[in-house]
C-alpha cells in the first residue's frame, strides 16, 4: 500500500515551527510520507513544492498575523495551477475564526485552532484523501 504523501509548510516569517515539527512527526507515527519545507516559504515556494513533491495534502502551519494574506495568496497560486482537484489543503495556528468561512470559499478545507487534538487532524486527513492508494 503506498502511503498519504503530505508536504508541511511554514509561510512567511513565523519563526515558530515546534507545533509543524510534532504534527510531521505524527504523520510519520500515522504511517504518512512527510515533506517539511522549514521555516520562512513563500507561497510561490510552497506550490513549487507541491508541484515538485506529488503530494496528496498540503498543510500549512501558521501563527503570524499576516495568516490571511499568506493563506489567501497560496490558495489563489494553487487554483491557478488547477491543483484543488487531487490536493486536500488545510491549516493550523492563530486562524480567526470570521476568516475561515472566506478561506474555505477559497478552497481550504479546514483550519484547525491551537490545541486541536493532533488525532482529529490525522482522522482528518484519512478521512478526505479519496485517492486509491492500493
Amino acid at each position: 500500500m503506498v502511503p498519504i504523501r503530505i508536504l508541511v509548510a511554514k509561510p512567511g516569517m513565523d519563526e515558530h515551527d515546534r507545533g509543524a515539527r510534532i504534527l510531521s512527526y505524527r504523520f510519520r507515527e500515522a504511517g504518512m510520507e512527510v515533506i517539511y519545507t522549514g521555516l520562512k516559504q513563500s507561497p510561490q515556494q510552497i506550490v513549487s513544492a507541491v508541484l515538485q513533491e506529488d503530494v496528496d495534502a498540503l498543510g500549512i502551519s501558521i501563527l503570524s498575523g499576516d495568516y490571511k494574506k499568506l493563506l489567501s495568496e497560496t490558495l489563489s497560486l494553487l487554483k491557478e495551477k488547477d491543483l484543488f482537484e487531487d490536493l486536500l489543503v488545510f491549516a493550523g495556528g492563530i486562524i480567526d475564526a470570521a476568516d475561515i468561512p472566506d478561506l474555505k470559499n477559497q478552497g481550504l478545507a479546514q483550519a484547525f485552532p491551537p490545541g486541536t487534538d493532533l488525532k482529529d487532524v490525522i482522522c482528518f486527513v484519512n478521512q478526505h484523501i479519496k485517492i486509491d492508494k492500493e
